[in-house]
């Protein structure tokens, strides 16, 4: 089971979740658009203390396609991770990303908001490298770090349809991700909120441990 980290964000953080043995270490990147949004010389940073067999992933929540293109050309990221919602940034203009930047990687977030994200999953088959199935409030131009759970009959239903590996994201922790995994049987399973320290954005390394052992051992 692929065990995915969000929102590291310094070098330390980096190398402690790497010793873990967590699979994707993600930092969230922009220009400032987006609260917490990483520069990428600091990113860079976190990604230089990212220990194999760990991988950094960049996760990108503007839509603009030639900014996303010039900061991941610039950070050179093993996993591009596409956060913006399915209307803004379709398949086609994913496509052309992926084009411009071939040694990357990459993974699109996908709002499971009701029967309707199926399609949109679907649509993106192929297309990417892993799926993230992440929760979704109407009228967010991003998908995820909201801390809550979805309709995880849903997030079968995608797996079950598609063939692009499926993490499944929105409101795992150490508690309850064993029975996650159980009802939707993904490739991999992702945590932010659940693994932060109370009250702020940084990383509760005893849950981060907690919740990739739970993962790796259901």
């Amino acid at each position: 089971m692929l065990t995915q980290i969000y929102e590291v964000a310094t070098p330390a953080e980096a190398e402690a979740i790497s010793a873990i043995g967590v699979n994707h270490i993600g930092v969230l990147v922009g220009d400032g658009s987006f609260p917490r949004e990483l520069s990428v010389q600091q990113a860079a940073a976190v990604m230089k203390r990212v220990r194999a067999p760990s991988l950094l992933s960049a996760l990108f929540l503007s839509a603009d396609v030639a900014l996303i293109e010039r900061l991941a050309g610039e950070l050179d990221p093993p996993i591009v991770h596409l956060g913006a919602s399915s209307d803004l940034l379709t398949p086609d203009r994913v496509m052309v990303l992926r084009k411009s930047l071939q040694k990357s990687k990459f993974m699109r977030s996908v709002a499971v908001t009701g029967p309707e994200a199926v399609g949109i999953a679907q649509t993106c088959d192929g297309v990417v490298d892993w799926l993230l199935l992440d929760s979704h409030r109407a009228g967010d131009v991003q998908i995820g770090a909201q801390g809550v759970t979805h309709d995880w009959s849903i997030s079968r239903k995608i797996v079950e349809s598609v063939r692009t590996p499926v993490i499944l994201a929105g409101g795992l922790g150490p508690d309850n991700v064993r029975e996650a995994i159980r009802s939707v049987r993904p490739a991999g399973v992702d945590s932010k909120t659940r693994t932060d320290r109370e009250g702020s954005h940084a990383k509760d390394l005893e849950k981060v441990e907690a919740f990739h052992r739970a993962a790796t051992n259901p």
